[in-house]
């Protein structure tokens, strides 16, 4: 894992304008240095961030975890939902685009970091589990291992009431890696429901939700993981 460096969050500082031109133009750049922790071209649009951070409770003090941060697409739809309440936790792995959300969002505590380490990072700033993991990983841009480590990670450090969500390109769907992260879900989640196709998202795509997180993983008498999968 990275060398964690932390921001002092502001929460009266309000968030900058959502990413425009500019972002498009430096996720651009960085998908070029790194296509495979970018793997994408330009960042979420607008319906899709709202998607996914649709399980952010709009009352109450709750911990929500970002996971990838990125330009800051999710980031503008979470601090909206919150309105100054709570604590906004994001973990970025890219130097580059934490250093942009560093300007743009002073109200959330950043950390640039693998988001593998994500249960460390918890106890490193006195949290203990989050309420509301949101993910904006390229998950079909990564290893089956490295898939394995960060759910791993997410279900170790969720709330037992918590909510998980996470993204797919709907032109993946039936991908291989797409597959796999499927079976992945419901290996560790007790409620996994898609969403219907965001085709006003570029591209589109679909937000899984999953809740009731399994932990540890059921396992069969030989020892293996049971995924129990079911059809979507």
């Amino acid at each position: 894992m990275t060398a964690l460096a932390a921001t002092q969050p502001n929460p009266a500082a309000a968030p900058s304008p959502a990413p425009g031109n500019d972002d498009r133009a430096a996720f651009l750049r960085e998908f070029l240095r790194a296509p495979f922790t970018v793997a994408a071209l330009t960042p979420s649009g607008r319906p899709l961030s709202e998607a996914v951070t649709a399980t952010v409770p709009r009352t109450g003090e709750p911990l929500v975890v970002e996971l990838g941060a990125g330009t800051g697409a999710f980031t503008a739809a979470i601090q909206q939902r919150l309105t100054g309440r709570g604590r906004h936790l994001a973990i970025e792995i890219n130097a580059r685009f934490a250093e942009r959300l560093v300007a743009r969002y002073p109200g959330v505590d950043l950390a640039v970091a693998d988001a593998r380490g994500l249960r460390d990072i918890l106890t490193q700033r006195g949290h203990d589990r989050a309420d509301v993991i949101v993910s904006g990983l390229p998950w079909a841009a990564f290893t089956p291992g490295r898939q394995d480590d960060l759910l791993d990670a997410v279900t170790d450090s969720l709330a037992p009431d918590g909510a998980f969500t996470t993204f797919a390109y709907a032109h993946t769907r039936w991908a291989p890696p797409a597959l796999r992260l499927r079976r992945m879900l419901r290996a560790r989640f007790e409620e996994v429901v898609p969403s219907r196709t965001l085709w006003a998202n570029l591209p589109p795509a679909f937000v899984y939700y999953c809740r009731r997180p399994r932990t540890p993983l059921p396992t069969s008498a030989s020892g293996s993981t049971n995924e129990r999968v079911s059809q979507p």
